[in-house]
Parts: C-alpha cells; sequence; structure tokens
C-alpha cells in the first residue's frame, strides 16, 4: 500500500516518546519554537511521507536547525530557559 503525502488529520494521534501521551501531527509540526520536534521524522514515518513533506514545506535554513542541527545539552537548554524567565519576570 502508497503511503500519503500529507499528514493525516488530527483525528490520528500517536504516542510521543518525549511526552508519553497522544498527540496529532500537527502539535509535531510546530513543537520546536515553531519547527518541528527532532522526532518527527521517526515518529511519523510510518504514517505518512513525512520527508518530503517536511522539504517543500520548510526552507533549508528551517530544515537544517529542526533536523540536522546538534542538539542542546539538557543542562545548558534549563539554563537558557531560565535565563529567559528571569529576564521576562517582574522585577521587585
Amino acid at each position: 500500500m502508497k503511503q500519503a503525502s500529507t499528514p493525516p488529520d488530527d483525528s490520528l494521534q500517536i504516542r510521543c516518546p518525549r511526552l508519553g501521551h497522544q498527540i496529532h501531527f500537527a502539535y509535531c509540526k510546530k513543537e520546536n519554537m515553531g519547527l518541528p520536534c527532532f522526532k518527527t521524522l521517526d515518529c511519523w514515518h510510518i504514517h505518512f511521507q513525512v520527508v518530503e513533506y517536511l522539504q517543500q514545506e520548510l526552507s533549508p535554513a528551517e530544515w537544517q536547525d529542526a533536523f540536522e542541527k546538534p542538539p542542546t545539552p539538557k543542562v545548558l537548554s534549563l539554563a537558557e530557559l531560565i535565563e529567559k524567565v528571569q529576564k521576562l519576570a517582574p522585577k521587585k
């Protein structure tokens, strides 16, 4: 059976290995600050032609940022998040 070339609608949800619960493709497509989650290709390749679809949807720079950049170490990403929150927090 040939795979679909477009994503399934939101009625299809799969288990997210990162979150541990059911999600739909629309979430995965924007999870990473507007870019797809780095796991999107692994999770959705059995449901439709996700690589071809996202290569058409994303610019080369967006593809690079989403799928080809080395991941940020957890400690560094947590430190960056803390710094952002501190900047946004009202001063007392």
